[in-house]
């Protein structure tokens, strides 16, 4: 198999700027993010910068290979604001993406990426969601893809990676696949398609500018009040960020519902660049470290981060399979943190927006945690309201697991 022709990167595309320092840099692979902040033992990833044009929302590459992400629905449930006291909640399903998450839309702009650079070899970090997106990916662009991965990846995930003619290679330690990801790129000049470094800065910024999109497919519906979402490495709490101010019609609050306080205790004044040790079963967000473009991405648009315990998260799962939703349990943590946020009716008459990631079909965790029919009557906030636990929650956990 080998690689595809080339695709044209956008001509208004003339510069990258270091989202914590704000240095200009010429549009280049850089591998640790901002390399000013690095001498300086700091990890930034950086933005791409657009020459003015007819378009709203720039993409570094709009001819990208597709296999036909974005223009995902966005349906306001009523019974959903009502049961919180929230004035409209509407949810963004992701999971119609290709692949079935939110990560088609990265995929698309980093294989285009890859193939602008001659890349021969794709290699992906993921315990799910990004590497079977990576892997589709890079089967329509001709690539090899790898993908290491957790020994614990759910065998749906296995065989759909593996369908696409991905290589997969396991380890029982999460941090040895970004090493592992650190000696491809350096032996083999192989293209990094997630996070492999410490401290982390962030997957490569040409593929978290597709995530841009969907904060433009939400303001063309209307520009809500705040908007949710699961969050682990911040990919896309950046692009959401990027992308609502380069629409430049106003800024929603943005919040990260997370498994345990990272951001939150990054928030309160940890040092961003510490580890955050936690277990949980919501594999998709799990990890142990924060990136600056997510703590950057709650600050300027007056967000926060919700830490939201596996209980939760279940309740909130349940709750919206009962109204005709089948998200996987990270997903359904927007849902748990929103509920949290609208105790005491302090979002009434707001429009809150949930991203709901991934499809709920390939959870490992799906009759693990819940074994009752779906709880209409119950609050999904209740349990997240409760300090996230950092050393137990109820089923099996996955430890220091993540999507990129």
């Amino acid at each position: 198999m080998s690689a595809g022709p080339a695709i044209a990167v956008t001509p208004r595309l003339t510069g990258m700027v270091c989202l914590r320092c704000e240095a200009d840099w010429p549009v280049a692979e850089h591998e640790a993010g901002c390399p000013r902040c690095a001498a300086q033992g700091h990890a930034s990833n950086l933005r791409l910068v657009y020459a003015p044009g007819s378009e709203p929302v720039a993409l570094p590459y709009p001819g990208a290979l597709s296999l036909g992400e974005g223009c995902t629905p966005l349906v306001e449930v009523p019974e959903l604001a009502a049961f919180l006291g929230v004035g409209r909640v509407s949810l963004k399903l992701e999971w119609c993406n290709p692949s079935g998450s939110h990560k088609d839309r990265m995929s698309a702009q980093l294989m285009a990426r890859a193939l602008d650079r001659g890349a021969t070899r794709i290699v992906a970090a993921s315990s799910g969601n990004g590497g079977l997106s990576v892997a589709a990916y890079a089967a329509r662009a001709g690539i090899p893809a790898e993908i290491a991965t957790s020994d614990a990846l759910p065998a749906s995930y296995r065989r759909a990676i593996e369908a696409h003619g991905a290589t997969l290679v396991g380890f029982s330690d999460s941090m040895a696949r970004w090493h592992h990801l650190a000696r491809r790129v350096v032996d083999d000049s192989a293209f990094a398609a997630t996070n492999y470094r410490l401290p982390a800065v962030g997957t490569n910024p040409f593929g978290i500018e597709g995530y841009k999109m969907v904060a433009a497919e939400i303001a063309a519906v209307a520009l809500p009040d705040l908007v949710v979402a699961p969050s682990s490495r911040g990919d896309l709490l950046s692009g959401l960020h990027l992308g609502f101010a380069e629409l430049g019609r106003g800024m929603p609050r943005l919040v990260a519902a997370e498994p345990f306080p990272r951001l939150a205790r990054v928030l309160a004044g940890a040092d961003y660049r510490e580890t955050f040790a936690g277990d949980t079963a919501q594999f998709s967000i799990a990890g142990s470290t924060v990136t600056w473009q997510a703590v950057k991405a709650l600050r300027e648009s007056g967000g926060l981060a919700v830490p939201v315990d596996d209980e939760a998260a279940t309740l909130a799962r349940a709750k919206l399979a009962g109204l005709g939703f089948h998200v996987e349990l990270s997903a359904a943590s927007a849902l748990a943190a929103l509920g949290r946020l609208a105790e005491d009716g302090r979002l009434a008459g707001r429009h809150a927006v949930l991203v709901l990631t991934g499809s709920g079909f390939r959870d490992i965790t799906n009759g693990v945690l819940a074994d009752s029919p779906p709880q209409r009557d119950r609050r999904p906030a209740r349990a997240s309201a409760q300090p996230a636990q950092t050393g137990a929650s109820p089923g099996p956990t996955i430890q220091q697991r993540d999507n990129g």
